[in-house]
């Protein structure tokens, strides 16, 4: 799978794509424009971020990352977490099965 092809973006809100689902985890494509941001929130699974291109800001708990191309960011079950986007950005996430 060609993930840079697979993005889509939208002016009005962040896309997230599920690519991959299964037992153990989901693997998704979150793809948002420059100036778009997900707000920080709790969410009940941990995940891992990867950033495939663009440049922003990942939040994971209280700590902010500033965060480019080949930029891992974890984050643990129940932490807050969010991303803002200085240029536009594709990140792939890796987060345990919500099922």
């Amino acid at each position: 799978m060609d993930l840079l092809s697979t993005a889509e973006f939208s002016r009005e809100n962040p896309v997230k794509k599920d690519l991959v689902s299964t037992r153990g985890s989901n693997i998704v494509l979150v793809c948002l424009e420059t100036g778009q941001v997900i707000p920080p929130h709790p969410e009940p699974y941990a995940v891992v971020f990867v950033v495939l291109q663009g440049k922003g800001t990942i939040t994971s708990g209280t700590v902010e990352h500033p965060v480019q191309p080949l930029h891992l960011i974890s984050v643990g079950k129940d932490e807050h977490r969010g991303i803002r986007c200085d240029q536009r950005m594709i990140l792939l996430g890796i987060r345990d099965d919500v099922k």
